[in-house]
């Protein structure tokens, strides 16, 4: 067969298209300098060809260069570009090389419309979708598909788009019967997207997309044997079973929280020789991180990966930010990760975010923002920008949060939540509930996780009738079922307000069985109001169906001992040694000069503690001309076992006084201070901390295991319903 072109541009064709498929951007850079030479002849198709290359390589930059000295560029060229422009989130510099197309054709529209798909914006994707049908360019697969995925939110309108899709005929496109079953199982709607898949199988129309498609919704909707049942049919067809099989698999078994099952898949996969595989290795971390309670799994799974990818790294740094006490390798495996040539994208920052949120560290919290601003990654990016808010609100900063949130560009359901929950944990439930209703107003639809932080603002505030008009608001209006964070929510609300016959009853009418969380919660209630009867039988619910989680047994011992009943305290606390169960110690700690300072009660360890003390005892005598009576039912011990001015001098030394007295002595007067507990605050140390923000003029933040207690000028946001 003779050749159309010359075998020098031939050859140079054939290395160009190579380049491209291999993403080779330094041969394809060499070759770009010899077209520039004038060593091969100028054409549109080289120059569109070489714009190609760099969007596939990422290279933005020489993307547009390349475009812009193309002689005659046609409506290939502004595709590239726009595609380009895409993948780097630069929508709207897409739109606008889109509407300088002279004449756009349906990959024009496709490529624009599968940009906004990848944002979920719905409204610009119909509009572009009615310009096709308008100017009747011919509807196909990718442009169906494109539409109904950035329409997923809306189920509504995913049906009516299922229907068109029926009624015209394009149900025969695979990618589109995907789309559609995607939204149905994503939104809740289990039973349409087995419908959506049974009727594909009919004309023949599913292909491993498909596949893993209804795998990853059994998974998500804790149907796990279903979906083991369908990777084992898609064996026994014959059907190709790649990573991406495996990793829905896995993703079922995550769901499901079934690490026995995942173990016995994780060795079937190293039999099959995927276990080497990094999109494997990714599923086999989020199961280990989600269900094993460790990452001892996680690192073994990591270091048998051969070429670690970026979505490896993520997943590891996601695991470590699911773990408090494993933040620090987050950040470490987040530096690492750096050090081995990966950039980080928004994803990484959403992770590294989220391990800086529990840590509590303004300081390494304000590194990673800055690092997200002079990153690559688009700082406009909706989810960095979610992250960054609950980190600020987490590390005691609501006003900054409320700066990040004001500055983004849009905002979504998780900006929403993210702010209306960081308003609830610091006692603003004006500002909270203000935002829920501006959501609704915007038509924003809230989900189950919008509820949880509006019905938690309402409990720490004691609006028992507005949580109750909340909670019937989100199955009545939004046909959200509650969930047991809900349950537990309603629990608290009332069991706070000292309803604690109705929180009973809720418990006990709840449409299935209750389970520690709400036990814990009505026991939290009870010593509240001190009503040990019912604290008794929530607490031996508690241990029934957690028998060695240590909560029930120190509140429940704190309770006898506040009642000054002192045999059931040492009998409960006997009982907790005979099964071997421990407390965890009380702590809490201070950044200062981005150093952690951490304390216990009656701490003796740290280098500056003699000062401390020094500054307790002179801070002791003011607070008590100021009226401060030490409120000694908190020391827990016996009236005869030690004096009274020993039991003041426990109280004392409670290590979240101790941290307060070190942050006021190693800052400037002024400059607020953050402390964080791992156990809820103690009454006496409450009130002991309203004053000292009187006394020194300061404003301190604790943040506890429920809420943060903002003190200023002696008052605490709680208002002392905590």
């Amino acid at each position: 067969m003779q050749c159309t072109y010359p075998l020098q541009l031939q050859t140079f064709r054939n290395l160009l298209k190579a380049c491209i498929a291999q993403r080779d951007l330094i041969t394809g850079k060499i070759l770009h300098a010899l077209y520039f030479k004038s060593l091969i002849p100028p054409s549109t198709y080289l120059s569109n060809h070489f714009t190609l290359l760099y969007s596939k390589c990422g290279s933005l930059h020489n993307a547009q260069t390349s475009f812009h000295l193309t002689q005659y560029p046609n409506v290939f060229s502004y595709n590239t570009l726009i595609n380009a422009y895409a993948k780097h989130s630069l929508i709207h510099i897409a739109r606008r090389v889109f509407d300088e197309i002279p004449q756009p054709d349906i990959v024009s529209y496709n490529t624009l419309i599968a940009a906004y798909a990848d944002r979920g914006e719905c409204g610009p994707t119909l509009r572009l979708f009615e310009e096709v049908r308008e100017l009747r360019l011919g509807l196909d697969g990718f442009t169906l598909s494109g539409v109904i995925t950035a329409c997923g939110d809306d189920v509504g309108l995913v049906r009516q788009l299922h229907c068109f899709v029926v009624v015209c005929g394009h149900d025969c496109y695979a990618s589109v019967n995907n789309a559609v079953l995607a939204c149905y199982s994503r939104k809740g709607f289990l039973s349409e997207a087995r419908r959506v898949f049974r009727e594909m199988g009919e004309g023949g129309g599913r292909d491993e997309v498909s596949w893993n498609a209804m795998i990853v919704a059994c998974g998500q909707h804790r149907e796990g044997m279903e979906a083991v049942g369908l990777f084992r049919e898609m064996v026994r067809r014959g059907l190709k079973v790649d990573m991406f099989t495996m990793a829905s698999v896995l993703t079922a078994f995550t769901c499901v929280k079934d690490l026995v099952g995942g173990r016995q898949f994780h060795g079937m996969m190293i039999k099959s020789g995927f276990h080497g595989n990094s999109h494997v290795g990714s599923g086999l971390i989020d199961l280990y991180s989600k269900c094993a309670g460790s990452m001892v799994e996680c690192r073994k799974v990591f270091e048998e990966i051969t070429a670690p990818d970026l979505v490896l790294w993520n997943t590891m740094i996601s695991g470590f930010s699911l773990y408090e006490d494993l933040s620090e390798d987050g950040l470490w495996c987040f530096r690492e990760m750096q050090r081995n040539g990966f950039r980080p994208d928004d994803c990484s920052f959403v992770c590294v975010t989220s391990a800086c949120s529990n840590l509590s560290s303004p300081s390494l919290g304000k590194q990673v923002h800055a690092l997200a601003i002079k990153s690559d990654v688009p700082y406009n990016r909706v989810s960095v920008n979610n992250a960054l808010v609950a980190m600020y609100s987490k590390c005691g900063n609501v006003h900054d949060a409320r700066r990040v949130f004001d500055t983004m560009p849009e905002h979504n359901t998780v900006s929403l939540n993210s702010m209306i929950a960081g308003y609830a944990q610091h006692g603003v439930e004006v500002e909270s509930l203000r935002l829920f209703e501006l959501m609704l107003e915007k038509d924003i639809a809230p989900n189950s996780i919008t509820f949880i932080a509006v019905l938690s603002a309402c409990v720490h505030t004691g609006k028992v009738e507005e949580g109750q008009k909340y909670f019937n608001m989100m199955k009545e209006r939004f046909c959200i079922e509650p969930e047991a964070e809900h349950y537990s929510c309603m629990i608290d609300l009332l069991g706070r307000a000292g309803k604690l016959k109705e929180a009973e009853r809720i418990i006990e009418t709840m449409p299935f069985n209750p389970g520690s969380i709400e036990w814990a919660t009505l026991l939290g209630a009870c010593r509240k109001h001190g009503n040990v009867e019912l604290a008794v039988k929530a607490a031996n619910e508690f241990l029934r169906l957690e028998p060695y989680n240590a909560a029930p047994y120190v509140m429940l011992s704190n309770m006898y001992a506040s009642a000054a009943r002192w045999e059931e305290a040492a009998t409960v606390k006997r009982l907790m040694r005979e099964r071997g169960v421990k407390k965890k110690p009380g702590c809490s700690w201070i950044e200062i000069d981005k150093k952690v300072h951490v304390f216990v009660a009656e701490d003796t360890s740290h280098p500056m503690i003699k000062e401390i003390h020094v500054y307790m005892g002179k801070m002791l005598k003011k607070m008590k001309q100021a009226g401060y009576v030490p409120d000694i039912r908190w020391a827990l011990v016996k009236d005869e076992e030690v004096e009274p001015d020993e039991r003041e001098r426990r109280l004392l030394y409670h290590s979240e006084k101790l941290a307060v007295a070190f942050g006021l002595i190693s800052t400037e007067e002024g400059v607020p201070i953050l402390v964080v507990k791992n156990l809820r605050i103690c009454g006496d140390c409450h009130n002991a901390v309203k004053l000292i923000s009187a006394l020194t003029g300061r404003e301190i933040t604790v943040r506890d295991t429920h809420r943060f207690h903002c003190f200023k000028e002696g008052h605490c946001s709680c208002r002392d319903y905590w």
